[in-house]
């Protein structure tokens, strides 16, 4: 019988490196709060619990700097309140605020580096050989191409073997009958077996399980080749029970939503107060000017779960029977001069802060289509709908990535739909910002499709 192998000291001693920094740092910064027992364990006890209840220590091979970077976010937002609240507890104030800010900023710049520092070196070191697992897959279907993608890269540190398989192959990974990887397993100290479920019944299933439990080795179970996976899934368990949820979605969680929410009122107050509020009354002089009507466009349009709303807009075009069902084209001779630059600059757009105030909108998210427009594509295109579980936004992915305006063929909407999918599905805060960025660097340049 054989140990599991894998480098046990990893984690624990990541934990005793960050508390080693933690110490290091309040010890030659502020030894005079420092220096007491009461503070030491203090400081050691806070950052043991917040780290275990946020479960940040890596656990996954397959995890990376990013998977679990707004944990950190939230480890040091949880561990300032606790560092802070210690000077209540104790009755002083040893030194300034703003010098105790300053030493609780460099521990968490010193953090962050070490955890750069730890998934560089653990990759380096994989690559290698260390913390390396050897793995073998029993029966073969459409996944097991799919995962050996994963197998392949030599930064997650899997040693593939080859696979078993009761129908022969000339694959040169293919080990043999599903009879002799017993042997094989023993001979070559296998550390987890990957077990196509689709090929074995109930009773055969249980014999491997208690093959691998005998031997302590890891079974995991690939499931059916339906085609029916996601991005987006997850296993959730309901009592000893588990459950595929083909659809979670980060700003699901209450945290997400109270983040991404106080963003929105925050930028939106900011841009309504410094530009907005001078900008609309120079534009309804020359909107005016220009052609009769209002100073503002309001669409129907649908947003989360399909309600629908008013979203506002500079007018930029003459008042005409189409506005409402044919989108704006290149030399489109409904659009003024004054419009012409507002759509330019997107400043046409700036309105929508007026949504993302009343919660309609969001400044970041898949862009909302007139209301004809939805009703077509929900059912001709795959999957459309699924943009609707987030809040639509002021700028959105696809259109940093050039699917903006004018649908000229399939194939746009289908990029525009496929990128607003990865957006639901991966959001991230950093992925909001970064699409901020790029939106304001798009409009100072110019796009090709801003007309």
């Amino acid at each position: 019988m054989k140990r599991y192998k894998k480098s046990d000291l990893i984690i624990p001693v990541s934990i005793v490196l960050n508390l080693g920094i933690i110490n290091g740092v309040l010890y030659f910064l502020t030894p005079e709060t420092y220096l007491n027992p009461f503070n030491i364990l203090y400081y050691t006890i806070s950052w043991l619990l917040i780290t275990y209840f946020l479960n940040y220590y890596p656990k996954d091979r397959k995890e990376r700097f990013m998977t679990k970077f707004h944990k950190m976010i939230q480890l040091f937002v949880i561990y300032g309140l606790a560092y802070f609240a210690l000077f209540g507890l104790i009755g002083r104030n040893f030194t300034s605020l703003y010098y105790q800010l300053l030493v609780f900023l460099l521990i968490c710049v010193c953090l962050m580096w070490y955890r750069i520092i730890f998934f560089w070196t653990i990759r380096k070191y994989r690559m290698v050989g260390g913390n390396s697992v050897n793995v073998i897959v029993i029966g073969r279907d459409g996944n097991l191409k799919k995962i050996r993608k994963e197998f392949d890269d030599p930064e997650l540190g899997y040693r593939y073997k080859g696979f078993f398989d009761d129908q022969e192959s000339k694959s040169p990974t293919y080990l043999g009958k599903i009879v002799d990887c017993f042997g094989y397993i023993l001979q070559n100290e296998i550390d987890e077996i990957y077990c196509v479920a689709s090929k074995f019944n109930h009773q055969q299933l249980e014999n491997l399980i208690d093959f691998a439990d005998n031997n302590l080795i890891r079974f995991k179970i690939i499931l059916d080749n339906k085609e029916i996976y996601s991005r987006a899934m997850s296993i959730e368990s309901y009592g000893n029970v588990p459950v595929l949820n083909l659809r979670k979605v980060p700003l699901d969680t209450e945290f997400a939503r109270i983040i991404k929410r106080t963003f929105d009122i925050i930028f939106s107050s900011l841009v309504i107060v410094c530009i907005l509020s001078w900008l609309t009354p120079l534009l309804y002089i020359l909107i005016k000017l220009e052609s009769p009507g209002d100073l503002f466009f309001k669409q129907k349009r649908h947003g989360f779960k399909r309600r629908p709303f008013w979203c506002y807009k500079f007018r930029s075009m003459t008042a005409s029977t189409d506005a409402h069902s044919k989108m704006a084209s290149k030399n489109d001779m409904r659009i003024t001069r004054i419009g012409k630059i507002l759509r330019k600059t997107s400043l046409d757009e700036l309105p929508q802060f007026i949504n993302v105030l009343l919660g309609d909108m969001s400044v970041v998210g898949p862009r909302p289509h007139m209301a004809l427009h939805t009703q077509d594509y929900e059912t001709s295109v795959d999957k459309y709908l699924v943009r609707h579980f987030v809040k639509p936004g002021i700028t959105g992915l696809a259109q940093v990535r050039g699917y903006r305006g004018e649908i000229l063929k399939k194939a746009d909407i289908l990029n525009r739909v496929r990128l607003d999918i990865f957006y639901v599905e991966k959001w991230t805060f950093a992925l909001d910002l970064r699409i901020i960025v790029k939106t304001v660097f798009n409009a100072v340049l110019g796009e090709e499709k801003a007309y």
